[in-house]
């Protein structure tokens, strides 16, 4: 075989370039999948041995952006890459979901897989690129694997389906749809959607499916170019005699504690039993390890729930298999919050907290790949240990918080108003008080009340709800029969086989994810568990709807109002002033933030109305036009024996007749004003050669009228 092995693709506008052979030879797999000039290299590593004890697939997914691909050095003071960007983290996880189903089951081999972006050109997204990368590494390396797999990004331009839009077409698409599948099954989907009908989302499905035909087709013809030999393994599944032995010992017992309805409950019911267990399977297999124990106790919890669910027809809780759990939410909380909303589903509740601010402070993103490079709408989402009753380590934002709260953000994101009529940044927490299965969905419902209430004029409520799966398979792996389950609990989603969460107003789809364990899922299943999570969600809409109709008219007390004027944009740097000089001082006088955009545009934000009206004075001292009948304070620039010449900063310079310096005679000009003196005046006219006429006189009677109705008001 003569290497490097190419293969070119037509998918979309730009063919997709698979390759391996040339870079990386020393990893167990390489390969490089490059669209335009955009170029992502995929490596994988597996071990050939496992540790003592070890009872799950350590795999890892790590995914970086050099900045060196766009032309580009890293800012900060080391001047190189950091700890990873949410992007990076999020790409990872798109990578990891469909391909972990694809390792054989108890193949438990430390394996790593690691992406690097070689080049970017700012148009091709290279997290498409990336999932492509890993699966034709993993086909071309020695390491088992159940693959290949194909992804595409769809989206859809005036009613038009468009596979691998670029960024710029992503920004006028109604639909931004991450697909990954085998060659006749689903295996990942996630994206977000603005209000797409559900009878269109499940056309995209299909559209996305033939896709990754040829990306499929590719990578099997380059593996077999290849013709790797696939290593041999052990598997390490839980042993038969240990798992009949724990079915005697304590499966009537484990059976009644996996059905206990309280969540605390069923869990100190379970640890009891394993403690149990352990002692007993020791005593009459010596050489067992805890891993065995381990392995046979979780599949032997696994078997009992999928035959009630499958055989039995019931569910942990009792409950129909289209049924959600109690629903219960209140708003307007907390006092000095923006915005507040307490959410609850069963076992899951969710607190979250809007924050209104000037759009000074969105986020800026080093999007090295491309895309956005700025945030005004934030979504965070916090998972303490105590909510779900135990202790833990307090640290960074772990990988789960961050995937968990960017699709509750893209999920409400889709009907916040836009800048141009609503021009604040906002900022929603979530919480997360009790955890017992979906809390990103109780982050939805719950964003979007707390939204409400802080005023922001959303589109439409959006809501969510994850759907669950129990199959039982035929002789060949096919799915034989299925159950879905609506809004599944934690043991649901942890002993079934799916977690599809999709979220969205009355109208259509806004966010959606899917997690499976399954080597893939029929397309015709997908669309029936999307019909199944509009209903629960229009029933959770119904509901919200009772709690708040629609959102406050007012802000509250505490959010910051705006003020908006024009200016010319020459002025811009004269309103910034030498280092921000002006813009500060602006600020620090009245007490309100100032943003200023580039065509002119400035607002001022404060919550104190007397402190915007400062600012706006202050502001138009500075660039404001002079307008007649207008009150102004300037510097006395010259004296002459028939008046002095005013100078207003930004503005110009005229003169006060010494007649209009005050409501008394005036015989001396400068025993009323001396030089370099600030003063008010009133332009009361411009004369035929263009030059300002100011009044003193006029200044004085207009600001004693003003504060004499402010003291009788």
């Amino acid at each position: 075989m003569e290497l490097p092995v190419r293969v070119s693709v037509a998918c979309g506008e730009s063919p997709i370039t698979l390759q391996t052979g040339k870079l990386a030879k020393l990893a167990d797999g390489a390969a490089v999948v490059s669209c335009g000039e955009t170029v992502v290299l995929a490596t994988v590593v597996s071990t050939k041995s496992v540790k003592p004890e070890q009872d799950f697939l350590p795999l890892q997914v790590e995914y970086r952006e050099r900045a060196a691909a766009a032309g580009r050095i890293p800012g900060g003071y080391f001047r190189r890459e950091g700890r990873p960007t949410e992007k990076e983290i999020l790409t990872a996880r798109m990578i990891d979901r469909p391909l972990r189903p694809l390792f054989p089951k108890g193949y438990f081999y430390e394996t790593q897989v690691i992406l690097a972006l070689l080049s970017a050109d700012a148009q091709n997204d290279p997290d498409i690129l990336a999932i492509n990368a890993a699966s034709l590494a993993l086909m071309v390396s020695d390491i088992p694997f159940a693959g290949p797999v194909g992804a595409v990004r769809l989206g859809r331009l005036e009613g038009k389906w468009t596979v691998n839009p670029t960024h710029r077409d992503r920004q006028f698409s109604d639909l931004d749809l991450v697909y990954v599948g085998t060659e006749t099954e689903a295996l990942m989907i996630e994206g977000s959607a603005r209000e797409l009908p559900e009878a269109d989302f499940q056309r995209a499905l299909e559209v996305a499916q033939e896709a990754i035909e040829g990306l499929i087709r590719g990578q099997k013809e380059i593996a077999a170019k290849v013709g790797r030999v696939k290593r041999s393994y052990s598997c390490f599944l839980p042993d038969p005699q240990i798992l009949q032995f724990s079915a005697e010992l304590v499966g009537h017992r484990l059976e009644e504690a996996l059905y206990l309805p309280q969540k605390q409950d069923r869990e100190s019911a379970l640890e009891q039993l394993r403690a149990e267990l352990v002692e007993r399977v020791r005593e009459r297999f010596p050489t067992a390890s805890d891993a065995d124990v381990a392995r046979a106790f979780t599949k032997l919890q696994q078997q009992l729930f999928r035959h009630r669910v499958l055989e039995e027809g019931k569910r942990c809780d009792g409950r129909r298999f289209d049924e959600v759990r109690p629903l219960s939410a209140e708003t307007g909380i907390l006092p000095r919050v923006h915005g507040t909303a307490l959410f609850a589903r069963g076992e899951t509740q969710a607190l979250c907290m809007a924050t209104l601010a000037s759009l000074s402070e969105a986020q800026e993103i080093d999007a090295y790949g491309g895309g956005e490079t700025t945030k005004r709408f934030l979504l965070h989402y916090n998972f303490p240990p105590f909510s779900v009753g135990e202790v833990g380590r307090i640290g960074g934002q772990s990988r789960r918080e961050i995937g968990h709260g960017a699709l509750a953000e893209r999920s409400i994101f889709q009907v916040v108003p836009p800048e141009s009529s609503f021009p604040y940044a906002i900022r929603v927490n979530s919480e997360i008080l009790e955890s017992n299965g979906s809390t990103s969905m109780a982050t939805v419902c719950g964003g979007t009340l707390a939204l409400m209430d802080a005023g922001v004029p959303l589109k439409a409520p959006v809501a969510g709800i994850s759907v669950g799966l129990v199959t039982e398979p035929d002789e060949a792996g096919k799915i034989r029969r299925h159950v879905l389950l609506t809004d599944i609990l934690g043991l649901e989603d942890h002993y079934g086989d799916m977690d599809f969460k999709l979220a969205g107003t009355e109208q259509g789809v806004t966010g959606f994810q899917l997690d499976l364990k399954l080597p893939g899922i029929p397309i015709p299943l997908l669309q029936e568990a999307i019909d199944r999570a509009a209903a629960a969600r229009r029933q959770i809409l119904a509901f919200m709807q009772q709690v708040m109709q629609s959102p406050r008219k007012e802000l509250s007390k505490h959010a910051p109002r705006i003020d908006t004027l024009k200016i010319h944009p020459d002025k811009i740097g004269l309103l910034i002033g030498p280092g921000g000089k002006n813009i500060k001082r602006i600020s620090a006088e009245s007490g309100a933030e100032i943003s200023v955009e580039d065509d002119g545009t400035v607002r001022i934000y404060s919550p104190d109305s007397n402190a915007m009206a400062v600012a706006r004075e202050l502001v138009e001292e500075v660039v404001g036009e002079l307008v007649v009948g207008g009150l102004y304070r300037g510097r006395v620039s010259g004296i002459k024996d028939f008046g002095c010449f005013v100078e207003i900063r930004g503005k110009g310079e005229g003169l006060v007749h010494i007649s209009e310096l005050a409501e008394t005679p005036v015989r001396r000009v400068e025993e009323v004003v001396r030089m370099g003196e600030e003063v008010w005046i009133k332009c009361i006219g411009i004369d035929d050669r263009g030059r300002y006429k100011f009044s003193r006189k006029a200044a004085l009677r207009d600001k004693r009228l003003e504060q004499e109705q402010t003291a009788a008001s």
